[in-house]
This record gives C-alpha cells, sequence and structure tokens, in this order.
C-alpha cells in the first residue's frame, strides 16, 4: 500500500513540474490575406453636386429655367441660376379676332422678355430639427439680367391725297418681331425661401418662391408713352433636378 501511495506522489509531481515547464493558453488566430490589397476600406462620399431645370409661374405667365448647385456644408450651397420669362403690364387687355383668332392687346409697343443670370447663396434651415425629407432653406442672388425688346406692332401712314392720311397698325408675329428687337442690360437680383422633399439623394426636387427685383432707371416702353422701371415680381418656382 505505501508502495503504490509513493508511486501516485511521484507521479503528481512529475506531472505538477511538467505542467509548469510546459505552459498552455488560449490563444488567438488572426489570418491575414496572402495579398492585402483584396481588401479595401470604402468611405462615404456625399453628392455635393446638383443641376436641373426651374418652372416658373407668375402674373405674367411662365417662365423657364436652369440651375447648377454646390453644397459647401450640409446647410450652406452656392447656385447659378438661369431664367427666360416674358414681361406684361399690368394695365394690358387683350382682345380676341373671333374672325382671325388672333389675339390684340391695344397700344402695346413691345414685347419684352426678361433674362436674368444670378449667383446666389442658399441656407438650410432647422437642419437637426426636421427630418430629411423636409427641407426649408432661405436663398438669394444677385447677378447681371438682360430685358430684351421687340415690336409688338408696325404703323403704317398712308397718303390718300387731298391732304388726307390712313394710319394702319399690323401686330408683329411673336418670332418676326425678334430680329428687330434689343437688348437692354442692368443688374438685378431675387429674395426668397422654399424647401426640398423627399430620402433619395440622387434626385433634388422642391419648390422655392421668389421675389426679382430689376431696375432700369430710364424704363423701358411697353404701352404707348407708358414707360416701366422695375421688372421682376413675384414668382412661384418648382425646382427638379439631378445630384452627383
Amino acid at each position: 500500500m505505501r508502495t503504490i501511495l509513493c508511486l501516485a506522489l511521484v507521479s503528481f509531481v512529475s506531472l505538477s513540474m511538467f505542467a509548469q515547464n510546459n505552459p498552455t493558453t488560449d490563444t488567438t488566430i488572426v489570418f491575414e490575406p496572402s495579398s492585402p490589397d483584396l481588401i479595401a476600406s470604402t468611405q462615404y462620399q456625399p453628392l455635393r453636386n446638383a443641376w436641373g431645370i426651374d418652372l416658373m409661374v407668375s402674373n405674367n405667365g411662365f417662365g423657364l429655367g436652369g440651375f447648377w448647385r454646390h453644397e459647401y456644408t450640409d446647410e450652406l450651397s452656392g447656385f447659378i441660376s438661369l431664367a427666360l420669362s416674358d414681361v406684361k403690364d399690368e394695365a394690358e387687355v387683350e382682345y380676341f379676332n373671333q374672325f382671325t383668332g388672333q389675339s390684340f392687346v391695344p397700344g402695346k409697343k413691345n414685347r419684352l422678355l426678361m433674362l436674368p443670370v444670378t449667383f446666389g447663396v442658399q441656407y438650410r434651415l432647422f437642419k437637426d430639427d426636421i427630418v430629411d425629407n423636409f427641407r426649408p432653406f432661405l436663398s438669394a442672388g444677385i447677378g447681371p439680367s438682360m430685358v430684351f425688346v421687340a415690336p409688338y406692332s408696325k404703323t403704317t401712314v398712308y397718303d390718300l391725297g387731298n391732304g388726307q392720311t390712313y394710319t394702319d397698325t399690323e401686330q408683329i408675329e411673336f418670332f418676326s418681331s425678334l430680329k428687330y428687337g434689343q437688348a437692354k442690360y442692368t443688374v438685378g437680383g431675387f429674395i426668397g425661401g422654399g424647401a426640398y422633399f423627399g430620402l433619395d439623394k440622387g434626385t433634388l426636387s422642391g419648390v422655392s418662391f421668389r421675389y426679382y427685383f430689376i431696375p432700369f432707371k430710364k424704363g423701358i416702353e411697353i404701352l404707348d408713352q407708358v414707360y416701366v422701371k422695375h421688372f421682376g415680381g413675384f414668382f412661384i418656382t418648382l425646382n427638379f433636378g439631378s445630384m452627383y
């Protein structure tokens, strides 16, 4: 019995010494690819640029424009816009000839087309308080503006003899009148606000309200002896664009 106990004690001591000389611990095995270039880290790049078209509605009718926009920060953007719209006087009254189907404005001297080029800034409101599918903003811009003046009608005086004359006023067709027109230039701008809608980061759609002010010191004649010195007015603009 003593012999068995001695052998057991010797065996236990031997195993303890072997364990101390040969420790075993858990390890974490890390596998690395043979070609590190196979694994590439990707970084999110937000879409900062946008371009598109503007559909404009005012008391004068419809207009069409385009824009290019760049986001400097999540709140501040800069843009360039170009617009083309018709210009009318509030006193204009249009009549239709039921026999010819043509319209005519008595006393109208010139057709006017307004073309402002605007460099502006846009500031997003309540970025941290409103969800991204509704993004209100304030905007303002300034830049060169052109008003193209084309004659609306031509007047011909016929000599009937005996000191008598006959005056005939004939309307000039729109596209035909453009070749007789001339451009007048000034500096104008606008102030306004609006909002973009939707969560799609690839598109840009919204509505804005703008008040354009385009002054001409000497005025431009629209109706006979009626000179207008301030152009522009209130516009509702629908924006449709694509971001990249």
